[in-house]
């Protein structure tokens, strides 16, 4: 069973204890459950902003702790000031070191969208990611069927949530483009290895319908890389490790946007 395999069988436990701590009825009585939500593919397209989808992330199951003495506060309000033009916040426990309360956090602190980086495997997730103050969802390609991936985004949609398909290689993309997602992501990163190649997005880009903006994920640590990713058509760029393994993520990001 490789690392992937073993963190979606932990997440069926998690759901169901979810599920029977909370009921989706109480998570839609919830404060942030019906307020409007902001639009991904508005803030990537805006040129004010960076592109830039900025991640807190605490741990990875390949690096061990990135970081886990920065609070979620200071680092998603310090990415925001440096011109993210959406926030990435990993919730998964056990093997992430994240926390659903961590959207809470940083929703309450920010006014920019905020993506919950989960491993969804059930529409409870989603509600309750609207619920937590989130504006975005991940679907990941490779842990669902094209049916649920048509479901969970159609279930979004309705909820105002933006969907970001996460996809690997090209029979992915093209089982699962469906017109309910906003946004095409290619993470860099092999999620049963860990292995990083930029050259995943470079080779995915021209297969992606015109319809979806593109973002790529992991493996982007300086500027030659972004300016490559944009020439191939990439809206927006999702950086985590590299600001987090510093001392002020947030100053990290500031100096890295400066020497664009």
């Amino acid at each position: 069973m490789n690392i992937l395999d073993k963190i979606v069988a932990r997440k069926a436990q998690e759901v169901a204890q979810a599920k029977a701590k909370t009921s989706v009825q109480t998570l839609e009585k919830q404060k942030y459950f019906s307020r409007e939500t902001y639009a991904l593919k508005a803030f990537l397209l805006d040129a004010t902003k960076t592109g830039i989808i900025a991640e807190y992330k605490r741990k990875s199951p390949s690096k061990g702790i990135i970081n886990n003495f920065s609070t979620v506060e200071e680092v998603t309000t310090g990415y925001a000031k440096a011109g993210a033009s959406a926030l990435s916040v990993l919730t998964d426990i056990d093997f992430f070191m994240g926390n659903p309360d961590d959207v809470l956090s940083a929703r309450a602190v920010n006014n920019i969208p905020i993506l919950r980086k989960e491993f969804i495997i059930d529409e409870y997730q989603i509600i309750e990611a609207k619920a937590l103050g989130a504006d975005i969802i991940l679907l990941i390609a490779a842990i669902l069927t094209p049916q649920q991936i048509t479901q969970f985004a159609k279930l979004a949609q309705s909820l105002g949530l933006s969907t970001l398909l996460e996809v690997h290689d090209r029979v992915e993309l093209e089982r699962n483009c469906n017109p309910y997602l906003d946004v095409i992501g290619v993470n860099n990163r092999n999620l049963k290895d860990f292995s990083v190649s930029v050259n995943t997005s470079l080779k995915l880009a021209p297969h992606i319908p015109k319809e979806f903006l593109k973002i790529s994920e992991s493996a982007i640590s300086d500027f030659e890389t972004i300016n490559l990713l944009k020439k191939a058509g990439f809206n927006g760029f999702l950086i985590g490790e590299n600001f987090m393994k510093t001392q002020n993520p947030g100053k990290a990001m500031q100096d890295f946007v400066a020497s664009f």
